[in-house]
């Protein structure tokens, strides 16, 4: 499934929260939260922000958003768990929820496509493809959770470390809590998919803070590769349990 609008029309927000994954993003949050309020009017926006020290926090309540705050970093799984278990728990409970990264920006007014397919009953789980690639390195993690995902769930993924994801409040509860780390895309999919959940890949334009090719870069993809490689290792020798999908209305 893939999609490539160059705009998207302002989604209804009733009954959707979104939350936003953020550590460190100072420069970017306020523009990516302000995008996200103007395309989901009425959405309950959180920001988790994993023990930031640039005033991210802060910046996001600015924009308007509710912040769930780490005192020390928890990774971004540990840290979107947290956020999701706050917006699952608040009232009006959401029936759908938008994850996303904090650096996104502007572009952040396009991930309507996802909110849209997992409304109309083509998935359960819908993805953001990056119709653009900026950045990044060699492909050697993204290559291994693509063979991650085929090896454990049979999905065939396109974005597999995506952190641009809708999917039913059921679908969040079924995969709560996140893998640790990095692991948490990976782990969300293997997860929903052997759950019995449907996955879509929908390709969008947007941009963020890509991944240099210098020391801190190569450092953060080992650090990828290894969360990469502890949730592969814990789905392959614990999978977990669930009660499949719940009957759609």
């Amino acid at each position: 499934m893939s999609t490539t609008p160059e705009t998207a029309p302002p989604t209804d927000g009733a009954a959707l929260a979104i939350v936003v994954a953020a550590h460190e993003e100072a420069e970017r949050i306020g523009a990516t939260v302000a995008a996200l309020r103007a395309t989901f009017p009425g959405a309950a926006i959180w920001v988790g922000d994993d023990a930031s020290q640039d005033r991210t926090g802060e910046r996001a309540m600015v924009a308007g958003a509710q912040v769930v705050t780490r005192r020390k970093p928890h990774g971004k799984g540990g840290n979107v768990t947290a956020a999701c278990e706050a917006a699952l728990s608040a009232e009006p409970a959401p029936r759908l929820v938008l994850l996303c990264d904090g650096d996104l920006g502007e572009s952040a007014c396009r991930l309507g496509p996802l909110v849209d397919a997992v409304r109309a009953g083509e998935c359960d789980l819908a993805v953001a493809e990056f119709a653009r690639r900026v950045g990044g390195g060699f492909g050697v993690a993204l290559g291994f959770a693509r063979w991650a995902e085929r090896r454990l769930c049979g999905f065939e993924a396109r974005a597999p470390i995506s952190g641009q994801r809708a999917l039913r409040a059921d679908a969040l509860r079924a995969v709560l809590p996140f893998a640790r780390g990095f692991g948490m895309e990976i782990g969300m999919t293997v997860d929903a998919v052997r759950a019995g959940y449907r996955v879509g890949e929908y390709e969008i334009d947007l941009s963020h803070r890509a991944t240099r090719r210098d020391p801190s870069g190569f450092l953060h993809r080992a650090v990828q590769l290894r969360d990469f490689a502890l949730v592969t290792a814990s789905r392959a020798l614990h999978p977990r349990r669930s009660s499949g999908p719940a009957s759609r209305p």
